[in-house]
């Protein structure tokens, strides 16, 4: 038959109209627990592949080409890759006896399905003794079709199964097999095999269609059987020289199992990678990495280089999903950069105004000015450079005049060096463009300027991350300021783009921030997806919730957040009298915004409960104010604002009161007008058809 494992790709052995068994659903490969005899019953059977939390499935195969009476025997066996040997752990549950499984099907249905498997953890001194009765009890049934037990016992290439009696030879044969696959039997992997029997012409079940053999169950407690995944970093670029330090968080790894891979995929499908530098003393307490970055396959480029950086196990090779990373040229001769600034900026400060009181055309030494007439020739190779392609001034910081002139807030100086050519694409050592720095200071003149310059390089901008991971629209959420976040929407900016040090996007920092302003115009006006994730799988509602913020907690939940998102990271360690009934330990439970609001009133909120501002003193009205007027003085002046003239109705009032970009909003309440005036207090605030609640966020 054969002496190597059927993979679980591997198609099973088949005539071309004759019986054969295949694998249907696979088994979830990750997340099940294997449980030692002292533990009690499994909660709950090994889930399929495929299985979630409101739609479950488990392993299935199907007998095709084939309708009637047969049996279906599963065991468990090793994950080895040169031969399948019996596995020394036991299933259980309905069905299963001495450690294997046998079900019946037919005359009609063909497919099986295994909801009530559980699996047994042999304790590593009864390894061997639990291994050989195995062994003893698959020969004497005649269930050991495609298992390696000793070349000797030469009983795969039988076509029938049919019970026998062992001789004393093999029986100690069997013993010393037993104690020498014990060595080397991983006990945190097994693999199902399922082989079907069909009866034969005495109707006993002893005709045997290929086995079949499932893709790998790792113990959800075994350190080296966890997923892999990268949670935050603290850097997303590096020099190409390698050797910028690093600092990684993960979930769970095994130091002495652990890699981390560097690579990048070229057009042709070739792949260059190199590993990060670190021992096993530089990973802390199995959640985080301290590791120096590798050297680049170029020294010599010229422009940021994107790669991908993962998690890897030595062990079986298992990765992480990847994430971005920058390579940055690095800086040649910086005692002759630093040279040039010396030499050059002056002439760049004397030409544009920037030193001696001078403009660009006043009498302090500017080109036209009266005075410095040797100073005329470096003013003309100064005012040529911004548009020349070969030779660009740039200080020690790889700062162009652009950048300097966006850092000192210099608009005027700004357009001319646009209009002279100059490359917005350049970037400073830290990887920032123009763009960047005007976000990251909240100058919004400025970066109105830079987002006028429109084309490829205006959209290449938008969608280029800083050395830090941060794009422009994170800058500016970062930097409190509405004006150009909105700029940066409105030129195209990606809303939901990820950060790249821990996948934040510009709605978690706003939240973070706690801005409603700002969640409120990225939800309202940039339309961004109100339950986008991090790496660690956590919402903006789960950082709001998290941190006990109701007004921000009741917006979220207004743009439509689901309070039930579970991130990662797993609530508790759930012992068996907190397991709920019909809990399946395959299925992965994670925090939800519920589990962690910080508050009763947030945690209301995100049960549908309608927020309530705290009542604060009475306030006092000034003259004019809004809340002296009467019930009925309010209908009459919500009645005049709803007027047809363009000119004199309520949405020339909002625009006056800086909520014009909610007039679309407001239109969807039976009285706008009523809704403007009990919202004047407001600005930018979500109103997707909820306008009531604006009212409440104040």
């Amino acid at each position: 038959m054969f002496n190597s494992p059927i993979g679980p790709t591997d198609p099973p052995l088949q005539t071309p109209d004759g019986p054969y068994l295949q694998i249907v659903e696979q088994p979830k490969q990750r997340g099940f627990r294997f449980r030692y005899g002292c533990e009690g019953p499994s909660h709950g059977g090994l889930p399929g592949a495929s299985s979630e939390k409101n739609k479950k499935t488990y392993p299935t195969v199907k007998i095709c080409n084939y309708v009637g009476n047969a049996k279906i025997v599963v065991q468990l066996v090793t994950c080895g890759k040169t031969a399948v040997h019996l596995h020394a752990h036991s299933l259980v549950g309905k069905q299963c006896e001495k450690g294997i499984c046998l079900v019946q099907l037919g005359p009609k249905e063909m497919t099986s399905v295994f909801p009530n498997l559980g699996i047994l953890h042999v304790t590593k001194k009864n390894v061997a003794s639990t291994l050989e009765q195995r062994m003893v009890h698959a020969c004497i049934m005649g269930y050991n079709n495609g298992i390696v037990i000793h070349p000797e016992i030469n009983h795969r290439h039988i076509e029938t199964c049919s019970m026998r009696e062992l001789t004393e030879r093999e029986r100690e044969l069997i013993h010393q097999a037993s104690i020498q696959q014990a060595k080397e039997m991983d006990l945190s992997v097994v693999r199902l095999m399922f082989t079907a029997l069909l009866p034969d012409s005495s109707c006993r079940f002893t005709r045997r269609l290929e086995p079949v053999i499932s893709d790998p169950i790792y113990d959800s407690k075994a350190p080296n059987a966890s997923n892999l995944r990268i949670v935050r970093m603290d850097k997303t670029a590096g020099c190409v020289t390698g050797g910028d330090e690093v600092y990684l968080l993960c979930d769970k790894v095994q130091k002495d199992d652990i890699q981390v891979r560097f690579y990048e995929e070229n057009e042709n499908g070739g792949i260059w990678e190199a590993l990060g530098d670190f021992g096993p003393t530089d990973v802390h307490r199995q959640f985080a990495i301290v590791f120096r970055t590798p050297k680049y396959r170029d020294l010599t480029i010229s422009k940021p280089a994107s790669v991908f950086v993962q998690l890897r196990r030595r062990s079986d090779n298992e990765t992480s999903e990847p994430k971005p990373f920058t390579y940055y040229p690095q800086i040649n001769d910086k005692e002759e950069v630093q040279r040039k600034r010396q030499k050059l900026l002056p002439n760049f400060s004397d030409h544009f105004g920037g030193g001696g009181g001078g403009g660009m055309y006043g009498g302090g030494g500017g080109a036209a000015g009266g005075g410095g007439g040797e100073y005329k020739g470096a003013n003309r190779e100064t005012y040529s450079l911004p548009s020349s392609k070969s030779s660009v001034l740039m200080c020690v910081y790889f700062q162009t005049p652009l950048h300097l002139a966006v850092i000192t807030r210099q608009t005027e100086v700004v357009e001319l060096l646009l209009k002279a050519g100059a490359d917005m694409s350049l970037l400073d050592c830290h990887g920032n463009s123009v763009l960047h720095k005007a976000a990251e200071q909240g100058d919004v003149k400025t970066l109105n300027i830079l987002l006028n310059k429109k084309g490829k390089a205006l959209t290449d901008l938008l969608a280029l991350p800083n050395n830090a991971g941060c794009y422009a629209i994170h800058l500016a959420v970062l930097a409190n300021s509405l004006p150009c976040l909105r700029q940066l929407i409105a030129a195209g900016a990606a809303v939901d783009a990820q950060e790249q040090r821990s996948g934040r996007t510009a709605l978690h920092l706003a939240v973070e921030q706690e801005n409603i302003s700002l969640a409120g115009s990225l939800l309202l006006e940039g339309n961004a997806e109100v339950d986008a994730i991090t790496f660690d799988g956590c919402t903006p509602l789960h950082v709001a919730a998290g941190r006990g913020s109701a007004k921000l907690s009741a917006l979220l939940m207004a743009a439509g957040a689901d309070p039930h998102i579970e991130n990662y990271e797993p609530l508790d360690d759930k012992t068996e009298e907190f397991l709920e009934e019909g809990d399946d330990e395959g299925i992965f439970h994670g925090t939800k915004p519920l589990d962690i609001a910080a508050t009763q009133e947030v945690y209301e909120t995100l049960n549908g409960k309608p927020y309530q501002p705290k009542s604060g003193p009475a306030p006092t009205f000034p003259q004019g104010d809004l809340g002296q007027l009467d019930v009925e003085a309010k209908l009459e002046l919500c009645k005049l604002l709803e007027v047809p003239d363009p000119s004199l109705n309520w949405m020339t009032l909002a625009q006056k009161l800086g909520l014009g970009i909610l007039i679309n909003a407001f239109k969807l309440s039976p009285s706008p007008s009523k809704t403007l005036l009990d919202n004047y207090e407001v600005s930018w605030l979500l109103v997707s058809n909820k306008c009531k609640l604006l009212q409440l966020l104040i």
